[in-house]
């Protein structure tokens, strides 16, 4: 049978490492492993550049080189006859090696010691089968393709959202129906802040709404950094990233203004795909999975569909809002709720905002939320317009113009999350109404601990 590297596809995902042997010049062998080589095309692979000094020297001298891929599932070996082409240490191949190698490295503590030098690229000249003298396993039954037909109602079904909560929900729901994948993430970019923001989830015990991650941290980081999908097919190799979060108590929360991030205790793959509209990273879509070398290429290409057909969503979302935003607020003061009193405390060095002593958001959310209830309290209205919103809060966070709908999306997830005594409804395009069970105290803070 005559093989072609499209047909070792698990032996790609960097599960097992790969084995490099190379001769120099005089011809003493030499013999080393390998972290990542990548399927090029049906005749090229390229191999991650971190060698010891002898085998780059080797390869310098003696170009004709053989190469071990093991299958992650089965464990069968394949022998591959090789050749050097070219070293590249930029360009978009190099890059999607360095993230990649950066993002898994970062997971067991190595990203400073595991660096990319160059991705050296060689022609596959042949395949040949190691046989084996034991029984090696039997492939994981074949799951079904993708199927296109519902990949497409997926996308309508987002297409047709005009909201920023329905068109995260619908991506959601996309990712389970499409690809039966139950555990996972929508986290949308803060310029202001240099984070990413969890705004939607699926199947975690706890949401981690408001949760964060910081810009360039672990897969999630490295995928925004970089605009390309990064996965890790066996997590039994590196450490948890869900290990390092932190408490997942409320009190936690209320102490240190911090939400945990979910994750799945059993998850043996993850992936992070960016959410990209205009060549803009605006978010990313995170999934995670219990079985080993989860993610085929033809999910990660559905999952970038998705991904994308979200962003672009978004980003109309915010553009309709914008321009509906005609109509100036109710003006006319509102009789004060009856009730008990509720009492708010802004932080501001970090926007934070508790609520009776329950920590609620922070950040541009956060200040969203003083900025309503200071109109309220002035001015005895509870209906907003996000451009009063933009045009105040713009002044000092420039950046709140391009996320506005799911910041307030975020607020208004956590307040209902929190069974706070305050609400956010949507009474129409661009406009949004605060409801609260009793008068208001509103305490500024400038100090910073709660």
């Amino acid at each position: 049978m005559n093989l072609r590297l499209s047909d070792l596809s698990a032996c790609f995902e960097g599960v097992i490492p790969s084995i490099i042997a190379t001769a120099s010049a005089d011809g003493m062998p030499n013999i080393s492993y390998l972290s990542h080589v990548v399927r090029v095309d049906e005749e090229h692979v390229a191999l991650s550049n971190q060698f010891f000094a002898k085998t780059a020297a080797n390869i310098r001298a003696n170009p004709k080189v053989t190469l071990i891929l093991v299958d992650g599932f089965t464990g069968d070996q394949f022998l591959l006859d090789i050749g050097f082409v070219r070293s590249v240490d930029a360009g978009a191949l190099f890059d999607k090696i360095a993230r990649q190698l950066k993002a898994s490295s970062a997971q067991i503590g190595m990203s400073d010691v595991m660096r990319l030098r160059s991705a050296d690229i060689f022609r596959v000249y042949g395949i040949e089968k190691v046989p084996s003298p034991v029984e090696t396993a039997s492939p994981p039954s074949s799951r079904a393709p993708v199927s296109l037909p519902d990949l497409s109602k997926a996308i309508k079904a987002i297409e047709r959202q005009s909201e920023a909560d329905e068109i995260i929900d619908s991506l959601l729901v996309g990712v389970k129906h499409v690809l039966g994948y139950g555990n996972a993430l929508v986290l949308i970019h803060d310029n202001h802040r240099g984070c990413l923001i969890t705004t939607g989830s699926i199947g975690y015990e706890r949401s981690g709404l408001g949760s964060e991650i910081a810009g360039g941290e672990g897969l999630i980081g490295a995928a925004a950094a970089g605009g390309q999908t990064i996965k890790v097919s066996d997590m039994s190799r590196v450490r948890r990233f869900g290990e390092a979060i932190g408490l997942e108590a409320e009190g936690a929360e209320n102490a240190t203004r911090t939400i945990a991030f979910p994750h799945l205790p059993t998850a043996m793959s993850q992936i992070a795909v960016p959410m990209i509209a205009g060549g803009a990273v605006t978010g990313v879509l995170f999934i995670e999975s219990t079985e080993r070398l989860a993610f085929r290429e033809e999910d990660e290409a559905a999952l970038e569909i998705l991904a994308g057909q979200a962003a672009s969503a978004l980003r109309a979302s915010e553009r309709a809002a914008a321009a509906a935003e005609q109509r100036p607020a109710i003006s006319t003061p509102e009789p004060v709720a009856a009730g008990r009193e509720i009492r708010i405390v802004h932080h501001r060095f970090d926007d934070s905002v508790f609520i009776d002593g329950t920590y609620i958001v922070k950040g541009v959310a956060g200040t969203l939320l003083r900025l309503m209830l200071d109109w309220h309290l002035s001015d005895g209205r509870s209906e907003f317009t996000n451009r009063e919103m933009r045009l105040t809060a713009g002044a000092r966070m420039p950046e709140i113009k391009d996320n506005l709908e799911t910041r307030l999306l975020l607020l208004r997830r956590r307040l209902e999350e929190k069974q706070a005594p305050i609400r956010l409804a949507r009474v129409g395009r661009g406009r949004v109404k605060l409801e609260a069970e009793g008068p208001l105290v509103l305490e500024a803070v400038a100090g910073e601990s709660p």
